[in-house]
């Protein structure tokens, strides 16, 4: 799936678009922070460049948004490190 999403500033943070049913069903909005991006991925960038980020590593950071989405359907959605265990 392609990678829509934006950098947020007021929360240091990546808001992103995930389907968990595939491009022709809902869109899901989910959200990473840079704490996470640089403990859970080893990245340093900050800004506008965790867009980047993201991309690179949205075949780990997609599933881990539908995983969370799925166990709690309705809930808003933050990736934490704790998602990531088995990447780092």
């Amino acid at each position: 799936m392609n990678f829509e999403g934006i950098y947020c500033f007021d929360t240091a943070s990546v808001r992103f678009a995930v389907y968990p049913e595939g491009p022709g069903g809902p869109r899901v909005i989910a959200q990473i922070s840079e704490h996470t991006l640089h403990d859970g991925f080893g990245e340093r960038e900050v800004g506008e460049r965790l867009l980047d980020v993201c991309r690179r590593h949205f075949p780990v950071i997609e599933p881990a948004a539908i995983a969370r989405y799925r166990a709690e359907p309705g809930r808003a959605i933050t990736l934490t490190v704790d998602d990531f265990a088995l990447h780092a």
